[in-house]
C-alpha cells in the first residue's frame, strides 16, 4: 500500500518549486546582463580598451553590498565569491582569457588564479617566476599571476626583481589564506609509512605531525605540495601536505585539514599585465626605489620625508639587492596608499623622477578564505 505525501513533503516541494522560478529568472537576468556585456566587449575593442577592469569589478561589489541588511543570508564575501565568477564568463565572453601562473597545476598560485579568473579561462602552469613574466612580454598570455609575500616568510626575491626590471604593471592583488589538509589513500593513519610535501609545509605543520605521532616518519621534500599530491595518488602507503584544490586535482581523501601551526598563513598574490588600470578611489601604488646617493648619511630618510611632504601613506617597505651593481647596493620596494595619477603621487616623481620605477597602480585587494 502506497504511503500518502506528507505535508511537510508538499511543503518541500513548494518551496523547490519557488526556487525553480527563480533559478529561471537569475537565468534570464544572466543572458541580459551577457548580452550586455557582448555589447560593452564590442566597445572596447573599438577603442582599443582593456577587458579586465578591476576598478569597475570592485565598484559593482561594493554597491551591491551595501545594499545588503543584518537579517540578509549573504554577506559580502559571498557576493563578491558570485561575482567573481560571473565577472570572469564576462571577460572571457569579451575574449577569451589566457592567464599564465607559477605552476605546477594544483598549487597554491593556481588557486589564486582560478580565484580571480574563474573556470572558464585558459590556464597555463609555467615552472618558475622568470618564465611567467617572459611569456607575458611575448604576448603568449595576457595576465600573470605570481607570488609576491607572504606574511611568515616574507617577500618574494624573484617576482620583484622581474617587476623592477620589466615594463609590465601590476594590476591586480589577493590575499589567499594558505591552508594544509592531510591527504592519504590510506585508511587509518598507522598505514602510512612515507609524507611527501615542499620541504616548508613539513615545518608550518610540525605540531600537527608531533601530536598524531607522525615525526618519527620518513619526510620526503618534494618541490611543490602540488607534486606531493601527485605522488601520493600513485602510492598507497603515503600522504601528502598539500592544498585542498591539490587534493580534489588528484582525487585524494582529505584525512585532516587546517594542519598547520599557525592559521593566519597568508600568501599576497598579484597579477601582472601590460596596461594601466584607471583611478578607483581605492588604490594601492607599488614602487621601486634606487637612491642615487645611497652612500650619503641620512638618504633613505630623505625619501621617506618626501613621502610625509607630499601626504602620502606608506604600507610597506622592503630592502632588496640590485643584482646589476656589485658593491652591496640595495633598493627598496615600497607599496603606497593612492593610484599613480593623484597629484600628490605625480608630484613626488616628479621630484624623484629618475629613482623611482613604477610597478603598478591597482585595486587594494580582497582577502579570499579558501
Amino acid at each position: 500500500m502506497q504511503k500518502g505525501i506528507s505535508n511537510d513533503d508538499r511543503a518541500l516541494d513548494s518551496l523547490r518549486r519557488e526556487i525553480d522560478k527563480v533559478d529561471t529568472q537569475i537565468l534570464a537576468l544572466l543572458k541580459e546582463r551577457m548580452n550586455l556585456v557582448h555589447q560593452v566587449g564590442v566597445q572596447k575593442h573599438q577603442v582599443g580598451s582593456s577587458i579586465y577592469r578591476p576598478e569597475r569589478e570592485r565598484a559593482i561589489i561594493e554597491r551591491l553590498s551595501a545594499d545588503l541588511g543584518d537579517g540578509d543570508f549573504l554577506d559580502k564575501k559571498a557576493v563578491s565569491a558570485i561575482y567573481q565568477e560571473i565577472f570572469a564568463i564576462s571577460r572571457n565572453l569579451e575574449m577569451r582569457q589566457k592567464v599564465a601562473f607559477l605552476g605546477p597545476i594544483g598549487s597554491y598560485t593556481h588557486q589564486a588564479a582560478r580565484e580571480r579568473f574563474g573556470a572558464m579561462s585558459e590556464y597555463i602552469a609555467l615552472t618558475t617566476i622568470p618564465s611567467v613574466f617572459k611569456a607575458l612580454e611575448q604576448g603568449r598570455v595576457k595576465y600573470g599571476v605570481v607570488p609576491i609575500e607572504n606574511n611568515t616568510n616574507g617577500m618574494v626575491g624573484a617576482t620583484i626583481d622581474h617587476l623592477s626590471n620589466s615594463n609590465l604593471k601590476i594590476i591586480a592583488e589577493l590575499v589567499l589564506p594558505i591552508h594544509h589538509s592531510f591527504v592519504s589513500q590510506c585508511e587509518h593513519l598507522s598505514q602510512v609509512r612515507k609524507i611527501y610535501s615542499k620541504d616548508i609545509a613539513f615545518g608550518q605543520c610540525s605540531e600537527f605531525l608531533k601530536s598524531h605521532n607522525l615525526d618519527d616518519l620518513e619526510f620526503v621534500s618534494v618541490d611543490s605540495t602540488a607534486r606531493a599530491a601527485q605522488i601520493v595518488s600513485e602510492e598507497h602507503s603515503s600522504a601528502a601536505i598539500c592544498s585542498k584544490v591539490a587534493a580534489k586535482l588528484y582525487g585524494l581523501p582529505v584525512m585532516f585539514e587546517n594542519i598547520e601551526d599557525t592559521h593566519d598563513n597568508r600568501t599576497r598574490f598579484v597579477v601582472v599585465s601590460d596596461f594601466v588600470n584607471a583611478p578607483s578611489g581605492n588604490d594601492k601604488t607599488s614602487v621601486f626605489a634606487t637612491l642615487r646617493n645611497y652612500k650619503e648619511t641620512a638618504a633613505l630618510f630623505g625619501l621617506l620625508e618626501d613621502f610625509k611632504t607630499f601626504g602620502i601613506n606608506l604600507t610597506k617597505i622592503d630592502s632588496r639587492p640590485i643584482k646589476a651593481q656589485h658593491n652591496f647596493a640595495f633598493g627598496f620596494f615600497i607599496d603606497f596608499k593612492g593610484h599613480y595619477l593623484d597629484k600628490n603621487v605625480q608630484g613626488l616623481f616628479a621630484k624623484r623622477k629618475d629613482e623611482l620605477k613604477w610597478l603598478g597602480s591597482y585595486v587594494a585587494g580582497f582577502d579570499f578564505e579558501a
